[in-house]
């Protein structure tokens, strides 16, 4: 495999990084580069690992998803090589970065997930941050797997809601 293309790869998951002010998910990086057609999974996948490897971004498991995290070293040498990305292909990311930060940030800031407890219990175990700052967590005990699971997916879609009501009720 030619080393330039994937050099240009793995400048376009730095310059993505650095366009936001939280993590995005390995999900949300590989969505918007292939959907761009830009390479394909697996070179993607050589390429993040390679970033990895190298200590240019971090990875996080949080939940079922993996989180990507620029370091101080991925930030100094994107400032070094990032002409060497297209600028239309920059222009594409801002873009998509701009359009989607609610979504993306939502994704990333809004976990919901659920283990069986010593009990014998469900514990549907949610958090919603705003800048890597906890506004809420909540810990619910429940007598299935399947309620926990669903409260984890209603978690995803109504956190705001919750954590509106729950201010509101306390203050």
């Amino acid at each position: 495999m030619l080393q330039e293309p994937l050099t240009l790869y793995k400048l376009i998951v730095l310059y993505m990084l650095n366009r936001v002010s939280f993590p995005l998910t390995m999900a949300q990086v590989s969505d918007f580069i292939l959907e761009k057609e830009y390479t394909n999974f697996l070179t993607l996948q050589q390429a993040i690992g390679e970033l990895t490897d190298t200590g240019m971004i971090e990875t996080r498991s949080v939940g079922n998803r993996t989180h990507l995290v620029l370091t101080k070293d991925g930030r100094d040498t994107l400032s070094f090589f990032e002409n060497r990305i297209n600028s239309s292909i920059r222009g594409e990311i801002d873009a998509y970065l701009r359009e989607n930060e609610f979504t993306l940030r939502n994704e990333v800031s809004v976990q919901g997930d659920y283990y069986k407890s010593t009990s014998g219990e469900y514990e549907a175990h949610l958090i919603a941050k705003d800048r890597e700052i906890k506004l809420v967590e909540i810990t619910l005990s429940v007598p299935s797997k399947e309620t926990a699971a669903a409260i984890c997916d209603s978690w995803q879609e109504k956190n705001q809601q919750i954590y509106k009501y729950l201010v509101e009720q306390l203050f």
